[in-house]
């Protein structure tokens, strides 16, 4: 009988065994499974990150566009560029015109920034460069009120950037415009 009890028990065991093996099988084929879905999904997910940043790009560049366009025409059309007029101070036509003209050519500068063609230390020393000339500078502070009201934005941050940059050109003791300011400050 003994005999018979050990064999069953061996029986039993190995039984016990495959079905075990059989368990790791099945929750590793499991894991597998679930893994391969994992990466599957992110692999998904990056690829749609990278449309939403390239959307976003395609947007911001579209958006420059027409600011161009709505920029040119007022530039080529007195009587529409009065409707762009909110300075603080009356200005003249030729002045009008040229205030337009800075707000495109530091409006281009923001896009690029934007949309990363510029790091944030670029993008400082091409406006040290464009804020040498004094119709920019004066565009600049007759549009003063209006970058008052952008509170909590990458544009905000950059209008004080510029801010602290002019008066740090005034400050200055040099005649190297090009060294003066850190993006950094």
């Amino acid at each position: 009988m003994s005999t018979k009890n050990l064999g069953l028990r061996r029986l039993r065991s190995a039984a016990a065994t495959g079905l075990g093996l059989g368990l790791a099988a099945a929750a590793f084929a499991t894991v597998a499974t679930q893994r391969h879905t994992l990466d599957a999904l992110n692999e998904r997910l990056e690829h749609l990150e990278i449309q939403a940043r390239n959307q976003q790009q395609a947007n911001l560049a579209m958006q420059q566009r027409q600011h161009w366009e709505l920029l040119s025409k007022a530039i080529d059309d007195p009587e529409l560029a009065e409707v762009l007029d909110s300075y603080e101070v009356p200005v003249t036509v030729q002045k009008r015109r040229q205030y337009l003209f800075a707000n495109a050519l530091y409006t281009n500068l923001l896009c690029y920034h934007r949309i990363g063609n510029l790091t944030r230390d670029e993008f400082f020393k091409h406006a040290r460069g464009i804020f040498q000339n004094p119709i920019v500078r004066d565009y600049w502070y007759a549009t003063g009120h209006q970058r008052a009201s952008l509170k909590g934005t990458d544009e905000a941050e950059l209008g004080r950037l510029i801010d602290d940059l002019l008066a740090q050109l005034d400050d200055a003791d040099t005649e190297e415009w090009w060294v003066v300011g850190d993006p950094c400050d």
